[in-house]
């Protein structure tokens, strides 16, 4: 049968076809086939199509795959979508990825992501997503993060953001980081957050930060800080701020720190 022949083909005709028949089909034949027929194919069906054929379907035939053949990909055949492949598929589409899926996803694939597709994730398959891949994310894929998906990362996943990733966060998708997971940076991702940024963060938030943390902090990144953020640290967490950065402090900085506070430093 040529391309032409197969393209001709009711939907109703190519759920016939058996898998084996499927498995077959050289690309040239596939390319044939219109997106509302790859759409009427069942999930056993998809999942009989090799990697070759699904890494030569065009981004037009990708939309009318469901997002239930979608997750019926076992990480083999996803392996086969290239970047583009991936980026061309709409937000339902790719609401159907599994775990699994997400997980088995190398950084040049991931690379194709779009952040409204990011952004579509729930925060479920959002686990699925590792530390090497959280730490590939551009900035611009990163800024596709709700507060919600964000708040949900566990303090593992938080660990893999790059720098790059941490700085490129706004205001507001930092209003859903947790302070565990503010205390899991460790002082190389800390150092990607800007003034701005630390200056953004709730007291709730600050109190969150490790001792290490702080004594990492720079005199610029510590400009940033409001009295009051200050003045909710503990005491230990004031102690462990270094003599550069309490002689930086500027006098409505140190119009926060409480009595106890001062007290708690050192000689």
């Amino acid at each position: 049968l040529t391309s032409t022949q197969l393209g001709s083909l009711s939907t109703t005709q190519v759920v016939g076809f058996t898998t084996t028949e499927l498995d077959a089909l050289s690309t040239t034949q596939l390319a044939g086939l219109k997106s509302t027929q790859l759409g009427a194919l069942t999930t056993t069906q998809v999942g009989a199509l090799n990697v070759t054929n699904l890494g030569a379907l065009t981004t037009t035939q990708l939309t009318g795959l469901r997002s239930t053949q979608l997750g019926a990909l076992d990480t083999t055949q996803l392996g086969g979508l290239t970047s583009t492949q991936l980026g061309s598929l709409s937000t339902t589409q790719v609401g159907g990825l599994t775990t699994t899926e997400l997980d088995a996803l190398s950084t040049t694939q991931l690379a194709g992501i779009r952040s409204t597709q990011l952004g579509a994730l729930t925060t479920t398959q959002l686990a699925g997503l590792n530390t090497t891949s959280l730490g590939a994310l551009a900035a611009t894929q990163v800024s596709g993060f709700t507060t919600t998906q964000l708040g949900a990362l566990t303090t593992t996943q938080v660990g893999g953001l790059s720098t790059t990733g941490l700085g490129a966060l706004t205001t507001a998708q930092l209003t859903g980081l947790r302070s565990t997971q503010l205390g899991a940076l460790d002082t190389t991702q800390l150092g990607g957050l800007t003034s701005t940024q630390l200056g953004s963060l709730s007291t709730t938030q600050v109190v969150g930060f490790t001792t290490t943390e702080l004594d990492a902090l720079s005199t610029t990144q510590l400009a940033g800080l409001k009295s009051t953020q200050l003045g909710a640290l503990t005491t230990t967490q004031v102690g462990a701020l270094n003599v550069t950065n309490l002689g930086a402090l500027t006098t409505t900085q140190l119009t926060g720190l409480r009595s106890t506070q001062l007290g708690a430093l050192d000689t």
